[in-house]
């Protein structure tokens, strides 16, 4: 499901009714616990939390000119995803993610090489998603971003 957006709140506006609440939900518990440093934007056809290029000049490596992307935050035709790029760079924050995620809700999250996929808007667990946000701040993932993902 492709959303045409300029803002994250007209993003939001466009969402099926069923989801609207859930995304609204998600966005302001990212917003709430992200650190410091992060820009939300529309990023990617979605919304977005990304390290500006006032913190990161070299921006994303695919894409130069594109600031370096961390976080996104979608609604797909049978799920809303969330993408974090932190959880799968760094295993131990993947491990704790999924630790913290079965003992909320107890079921494993259903997650893809990208994604985390939510199919029922009344399960998500928005609690460990903002504990989630709040555990990279964007100089670690610059850090990060550079040892195990950007090419040399």
């Amino acid at each position: 499901m492709k959303i045409e957006a300029n803002s994250p709140e007209e993003y939001i506006s466009k969402v099926p009714e069923e989801k609207k609440e859930a995304i609204s939900k998600l966005r302001s518990i990212i917003k709430d616990n992200l650190p410091e440093g992060f820009h939300e934007r529309i990023s990617y056809g979605m919304i977005g939390y990304v390290v500006p290029h006032t913190l990161y000049p070299a921006g994303y490596h695919c894409d130069p000119r594109l600031p370096l992307p961390f976080m996104n935050l979608a609604c797909q035709k049978n799920y809303i995803a969330l993408y974090h790029s932190g959880v799968y760079a760094n295993p131990e924050l993947y491990d704790g993610f999924i630790k913290t995620y079965k003992e909320e809700t107890g079921k494993n999250p259903d997650m893809g090489k990208s994604c985390i996929r939510f199919k029922k808007t009344d399960e998500i667990p928005i609690d460990v998603i903002g504990e989630l946000a709040t555990k990279i701040t964007p100089q670690e993932w610059i850090e990060l971003y550079e040892k195990s993902i950007k090419r040399k």
